[in-house]
């Protein structure tokens, strides 16, 4: 399965990822069951150095504003007349996370109606899932009506500045909620991701078995440190998460200077594989 500092590009792209989870007592995204992050999270062990080394990962992941899959061009700008600015993340609601990491609602416009109706005054934004915006998967239930439960749908910026402009994230399971707390934003979780249940969360669904405590930097420390294996994109040989940190960076700067229209040739192709119009 994908780590969380992914690539430049989406995996439904077949970009290749340079991170990876090997998971041997289930995985992350499976709420049912511990998995090896779970394990890890509730009973590690993180002296000061791993949790300086986690600090210093987390500060460079935010002021290099690095996600997992790192796309998106656009800078949005928050409304002048805005006040509570809150964030919805749309999921790819095929997605195993959804069956196993939500046991509530599943779909991106039941998540939409509860901000809405819990927040009526908020300025709520929408950003779909770059896979269904790239039409490489395809769209939940109702997701076209989402513009109804929202302010405003943002669909080409880029997740790593977003986030930074927001107040509050709210999520079923997905990884932008980690990336929020990564950046010091309140997180609600109407699932039951991986980072919810450690103290961090605000938890609509809780998770009994996670009972521990946990500071964020502990939790950075097991999601990026200890869990994933990295895995050089020029050597092919095993880094550490600073180093594919660099890779991260180089790669999405050689990226921002290639032609792109190869890649919407590409898509085409993948449309017609996967059966998305």
């Amino acid at each position: 399965e994908d780590g969380f500092l992914r690539s430049v590009g989406l995996g439904a792209d077949l970009t290749r990822p340079l991170s990876w989870v090997v998971d041997g007592r289930g995985m992350y995204y499976d709420a049912t069951r511990p998995s090896d992050l779970e394990h890890l999270l509730s009973h590690g062990r993180f002296d000061a150095p791993l949790l300086q080394r986690a600090a210093l990962l987390r500060e460079r992941i935010v002021a290099e504003r690095l996600t997992k899959y790192n796309v998106g061009a656009a800078r949005w700008q928050r409304p002048a007349s805005a006040g509570r600015v809150i964030l919805v993340p749309g999921q790819v609601e095929s997605d195993a996370s959804l069956a196993y990491g939500a046991p509530g609602m599943r779909t991106n416009v039941a998540l939409l109606q509860a901000v809405r109706t819990a927040n009526p005054t908020a300025h709520v934004v929408y950003k779909p899932h770059p896979d269904v915006v790239a039409r490489l998967r395809a769209k939940g239930a109702g997701e076209d009506q989402a513009r109804s439960w929202c302010d405003e749908v943002v669909t080409d910026a880029a997740m790593g500045d977003l986030l930074l402009a927001v107040d509050e994230v709210h999520v079923l399971t997905s990884l932008a909620g980690f990336e929020a707390l990564l950046r010091n934003k309140p997180v609600t979780c109407h699932g039951q991701p991986f980072y919810a249940g450690w103290g961090l969360t605000n938890d609509v669904v809780p998770v009994p078995r996670r009972g521990r405590r946990l500071s964020l930097d502990e939790l950075v420390a097991g999601a990026l440190i200890e869990y994933p294996l990295y895995l050089s994109r020029s050597s092919d040989c095993l880094i550490t998460a600073e180093q594919a940190m660099d890779e991260l960076l180089a790669w999405r700067t050689q990226a921002g200077t290639g032609a792109r229209w190869w890649r919407e040739c590409f898509r085409m192709v993948l449309r017609r594989v996967v059966g998305v119009r």
